[in-house]
């Protein structure tokens, strides 16, 4: 059970801190012509884990961001349409620190001269953490053909700091969006 609510508690975003955004268009479009989008939702139901808080987070950063390129929201008969996914992954981190104990520098030993002596041990750590994709599919409505694609990968923060890193967040994926903010 405690493994379950860890899982759900990290579906309930990929906010960021060392965040990894990636993004991909077609060139030949023409994006000055778009002006309204629609939200077509979450594909294959990725956002069941998600809170309805986290959910309405999403929502209202998207949406700000959106309209801040001067797109509108419609509910149909929209330019173009956008859908959002959400992957979770398990990931290990390994970590090593190395004490050397002993002398240094150069001097005399038994059987000569040579570099002073002494040892070291190394430590090895390994701490487990969730690892979070939010993909970001935009279409045109007219002919359904994939125009831009964001993907941000990161470790997921605590549920307490999303309420400021999830806007952050899709404002960075956002970013590369090649619709420029108008105001």
């Amino acid at each position: 059970m405690k493994t379950l609510l860890t899982i759900i508690i990290a579906f309930s975003f990929i906010a960021v801190s060392a965040q990894k955004i990636t993004t991909d268009f077609d060139e030949t479009t023409d994006f000055s012509k778009y002006s309204s989008y629609e939200f077509l939702g979450w594909q294959n139901d990725s956002d069941k884990a998600l809170s309805e808080f986290d959910k309405k987070r999403m929502r209202d950063a998207f949406h700000s961001e959106l309209d801040a390129r001067d797109l509108k929201k419609v509910d149909s008969d929209a330019d173009m349409t956008i859908s959002l996914y959400i992957v979770i992954s398990q990931k290990t981190s390994t970590t090593a620190y190395t004490n050397y104990y002993g002398s240094s520098g150069y001097g005399y030993r038994r059987g000569g001269r040579g570099w002073g002596n002494g040892y070291s041990t190394t430590v090895y750590s390994e701490s487990d953490y969730l690892e979070g994709t939010l993909v970001m599919d935009v279409f045109d409505a007219e002919n359904k053909e994939l125009i831009w694609q964001g993907v941000a990968t990161g470790t997921i923060k605590k549920p307490e700091k999303r309420e400021k890193s999830i806007p952050k967040a899709v404002g960075k994926l956002m970013k590369k969006f090649p619709i420029s903010k108008v105001k």
